[in-house]
């Protein structure tokens, strides 16, 4: 309640000193924030021929958009942030006409994703060619997340109308003095003022509008933090298909994940330790690159040797490091002509016949495309709410200002574009039905459609992070079996894939990751036999994967 007074006090006091001092325009959507999903918005927006025949639109964002319109990379090269974009989130941006102005030749197809345990090596494979549906061709598509800005901006230029506000920041957001139906009034830091109608915040974790709104955000930072960079290795054989699988390992520190971009590039998506994160981006960059193959191919305890190394002497040479390396492969008698080893030397691929299990791990890394190696923490957080109440009314939160998750399901960017989505149609709906698009009443479909939706791939995430970052035998004795069951289950793989979102149409019953989180967690916590192992399975074919299964 105190807390409450003391917000409508100190808005009375800003409203009082901004009521002449300031330029001030009105638009009937002010989306706060450049990012893919405010982006995304916009351009569904002025893509509606609803909205954009009765409403008018601004986009406010702090940094430099003609940079992103500049944007170019020398060839062969890739900057260090890269998404994957689902089927699903495909095709909301081919719907909307964005899809035809980002760059395809920047794009990757993923056509087959395999996951493993780092302690037990159990492992699950994901294929396109399990999909229901003959037309779909592939898992998702990777592209750089400044590709797709690009694209966004490309598309929104054939709209003058909607106006981009960009380097100002938000200095202050006030709700006008009115008793009733007040509406919020954005202050930027150039002086000029946009009364809103709507208010959406699409400006990230640390957003602006949640905080005008009074809207809470609950969650946690992980212990863990995520390293990128751009690598480069050598094609692959004739005797072999082209890059477009994606690997990911779970190690007991966190998951790494190698993911194509081209024949000779692909980025990395590292979770671990601080400290380590730390150590790995000091190292020479050689150094790294042996330590990324090794993630991929060592047993766990000489991969924990490894990092001890690493963190023990910072300044060890790249031979140091590779005779340490040498000698974990020896221990380990991993054959120098297998692709598990990481010093065998490059193979001819163009003639070469690669080992035989060279599919079921990545490439051997031979650079790092220098300026790349970055780092990050991680964290969940989920908001209580998605729309704002009382003096906080007319706001609503998408993306990152509504929800940050885990990257091992590389979902973060999906959710947003989801949520753009969602909020798009329920603007269009309100508009049929004649209502006012800010208000509460209109915006609450967009929330019930949202939120438990998101919340079950938050939750899901951070459960299999939790579980995969246990090291007791008989919980990675559980997880594995549960995986290892999971992966001879093609229907259930299909559903998990379909509410993934590398189909667009969900089932029904909604199976997906958060049952992958459910299942394996469950074989976590019931080792006591065989009848545990059968009820599990059990409940996994339940209506959703039923229904999968009458469809084909």
């Amino acid at each position: 309640m105190l807390h409450n007074i003391a917000r409508r006090a100190r808005h009375k006091v800003l409203r009082r000193q901004f009521a002449t001092a300031a330029e001030q325009t009105e638009r009937d959507v002010v989306i706060v924030g450049g990012g893919p999903a405010g982006l995304a918005l916009a351009s569904a927006l002025a893509r509606s021929k609803s909205v954009h025949n009765n409403l008018s639109i601004a986009l406010v964002e702090a940094g430099d958009l003609q940079k992103v319109r500049d944007w170019q990379q020398e060839p062969g090269t890739f900057s260090n942030r890269v998404s994957s974009i689902t089927n699903s989130s495909k095709a909301f941006l081919e719907d909307i006409d964005a899809w035809s102005h980002i760059e395809q030749s920047r794009t990757r197809p993923v056509e087959e994703m395999q996951v493993w345990d780092g302690i037990s090596d159990a492992r699950i494979t994901f294929a396109a060619s399990e999909l229901s549906t003959s037309t779909v061709n592939e898992l998702s598509r990777l592209t750089e997340n400044l590709n797709l800005q690009r694209g966004l901006l490309r598309h929104l230029s054939q709209y003058p109308e909607v106006q981009l506000f960009d380097k100002v920041k938000v200095q202050s957001i006030v709700c006008e003095a009115r008793e009733e139906n007040a509406w919020p009034v954005v202050h930027l830091s150039d002086g000029r003022a946009i009364r809103a109608r709507l208010l959406v915040g699409a400006d990230g974790f640390n957003s602006p509008v949640r905080t005008y709104a009074g809207i809470q955000s609950y969650g946690w930072a992980y212990d863990t933090q995520g390293i990128v960079a751009t690598l480069f290795h050598a094609p692959k054989s004739s005797y072999q298909g082209p890059n477009t699988i994606a690997y990911q390992r779970f190690l007991p520190t966190g998951p790494i994940a190698f993911l194509p971009l081209s024949e000779t590039a692909s980025t990395l998506v590292w979770s671990t330790k601080p400290h380590l994160a730390n150590a790995l981006k000091a190292a020479d960059p050689r150094i790294l690159a042996s330590m990324i193959n090794a993630a991929f191919r060592l047993p766990n305890i000489s991969l924990r040797y490894l990092q001890d190394r690493i963190l023990e002497d910072q300044a060890m040479s790249v031979e140091q490091f590779t005779n340490e390396l040498a000698f974990r492969e020896r221990s380990d008698t991993i054959d120098v002509r297998s692709a598990y080893s990481s010093l065998a030397p490059i193979r001819d691929n163009v003639g070469g016949i690669p080992p035989e299990d060279a599919d079921s791990v990545p490439p051997l890394v031979t650079s790092i495309q220098p300026g790349t190696v970055a780092s990050f923490p991680l964290r969940f957080s989920h908001a209580e709410t998605y729309t704002g109440e009382g003096s906080g009314a007319r706001t609503v939160l998408v993306g990152d200002a509504a929800h940050t998750i885990h990257p091992l399901a590389g979902q973060g960017l999906n959710l947003g574009l989801a949520d753009a989505e969602a909020l798009t149609k329920c603007i269009e709906n309100a508009l049929l039905s004649g209502g006012d698009v800010g208000s509460y009443t209109s915006l609450l479909p967009y929330a019930r459609s949202r939120y438990f939706e998101n919340h079950k791939m938050l939750s899901a995430c951070d459960k299999l992070h939790k579980l995969y970052s246990a090291t007791a035998g008989p919980v990675v004795w559980a997880r594995s079996v549960g995986i290892e069951v999971l992966n001879e289950l093609d229907a259930i793989k299909a559903a998990l894939m379909m509410t993934a979102g590398s189909e667009r149409a969900g089932l029904p019953g909604q199976v997906g990751w958060e049952l992958t989180a459910k299942s394996v967690e469950t074989f976590a916590k019931n080792v006591n036999g065989a009848r545990e192992l059968a009820d599990t399975v059990k409940d996994l074919l339940g209506v959703g994967v039923r229904q999968l299964l009458q469809r084909r």
